[in-house]
């Protein structure tokens, strides 16, 4: 795991004058069918549909300079994170494509699936710090464009009418307003854990600071740590005192419910990340918005204030007949006017330099770069079964099982897959 580099990411706002960057995650529906694609058309495959108006935008911008039609593949998260690499081969869809960071773009690099994209002159505006996740074997495959901070949203309306001056630096200070914030009788946490794409974004922030090392979560799958460890099971049991602040039905609830809970001003924080912040805004929010992660350590112990991420990479399909308009459509998106378009637009800081944030939201949510954040230890995992069992031991202990039992259960199945 790296630390979020302050001064590289305050270099990306610098260019057009103003400071902030972030990115990713679910949408509903599907846009087209294989059968749909015609050979006029370059297909552009994601999971993001409340990105679609804005790259609709983008699309007609880049039709009036380029004899080329782009449609949207679009899947919701979880069937993308399960099925993109099967749809992808052979290039019935995602001639241009997006992958999760981590175990999805690393299956599909080693599939073959991803165009080298080392040298191509638009990779030069994008901070090359940023984008390391997109490279593996030395070539860059891919090219992550969004930034996230994968770190509870904050209704800061009700933090505040919890007395809360600055936010909590320790755990117990944490649950203290927790406390508080259900005494006002609104949920004090919003959390999709019947979700599985998003359950498991808490987990980021209370891993980051109990565990070792910074590569610990992902030493679970290699058998050098168990989620048996201590370590580990202090945050079980850090979710088993979250409990009483979670939402009825906390394990049952999907990602919109939980949106739409916090948007609703019934929950103080949701804890998923700001990839949220315009579906937030979509559903009629005006409150304030910023960021507060749990701090699961002693003030004195905590190496970090929150999480980011660097995903949504975009690449572009080996197997496609169209790889020259796919290249174009990248470059297209690399140019800070059009990634501007975008970061502002969906409320989304992005990876390109020299873009300039008017979106209040965006402006807002700048002091987080001069903040000490660590790189989403969740991503880590490359075997999705063994990240599915990690993340299922935290969702059964917060439905009232005991960390221990959730521990030995889940190592079993983990023990299991690495076999």
């Amino acid at each position: 795991m790296t630390t979020y580099n302050r001064r590289d990411l305050l270099r990306l706002a610098a260019g057009a004058g103003a400071a902030s960057v972030l990115a990713a995650c679910a949408g509903p529906g599907g846009d087209s069918s294989p059968s749909s694609k015609s050979s006029s058309e370059l297909s552009f495959a994601h999971w993001r549909a409340e990105d679609k108006a804005v790259f609709e935008q983008i699309v007609a911008d880049f039709q009036k300079s380029k004899n080329i039609t782009v449609k949207q593949d679009i899947s919701p998260s979880n069937d993308y994170q399960s099925t993109a690499l099967q749809k992808l081969r052979g290039a019935a869809i995602g001639d241009a494509f997006t992958a999760f960071r981590g175990a999805q773009f690393l299956d599909i690099a080693k599939a073959g699936v991803s165009t080298d994209l080392t040298g191509q002159s638009w990779l030069q505006n994008y901070e090359p710090s940023l984008i390391t996740a997109g490279a593996t074997g030395g070539k860059q495959l891919g090219v992550p464009y969004q930034l996230v901070f994968n770190t509870p949203l904050a209704n800061t309306d009700l933090i505040g009418k919890a007395g809360l001056g600055e936010a909590p630096k320790d755990w117990q200070g944490f649950l203290a307003l927790a406390d508080k914030l259900k005494s006002q009788g609104v949920a004090p946490i919003a959390w999709p854990g019947g979700d599985a794409a998003n359950a498991g974004q808490l987990l980021n922030v209370l891993v980051v600071n109990n565990a070792p090392a910074d590569d610990a979560l992902g030493k679970i799958e290699t058998g050098e740590h168990k989620v048996t460890d201590d370590w580990f099971l202090t945050v079980l049991k850090q979710y088993a005192e979250l409990r009483p602040y979670f939402q009825d039905n906390a394990t049952g609830t999907g990602s919109d419910a939980a949106l739409a809970l916090f948007a609703q001003g019934k929950a103080a924080l949701l804890a998923t990340g700001s990839f949220q912040v315009a579906g937030v805004r979509k559903l009629g929010a005006t409150f304030p918005i910023d960021l507060l992660a749990p701090i699961t350590t002693t003030a004195d112990k905590a190496r970090y204030e929150g999480v980011f991420n660097a995903t949504f990479i975009l690449g572009v399909n080996a197997a496609s007949s169209k790889k020259d308009a796919a290249q174009s459509w990248l470059a297209h998106l690399s140019d800070p006017a059009v990634a501007g378009v975008y970061a502002n637009g969906t409320a989304q800081h992005v990876t390109v330099k020299g873009v300039e944030y008017t979106n209040a939201d965006l402006k807002a949510l700048a002091p987080w770069l001069t903040k000490k954040t660590a790189l989403a230890p969740r991503f880590q995992f490359t075997n999705l079964d063994v990240r599915g069992a990690v993340e299922n031991a935290t969702v059964q202990v917060a439905g009232g099982k005991s960390p221990e039992q959730a521990a030995e259960e889940a190592q079993k199945v983990i023990d299991q897959k690495k076999k």
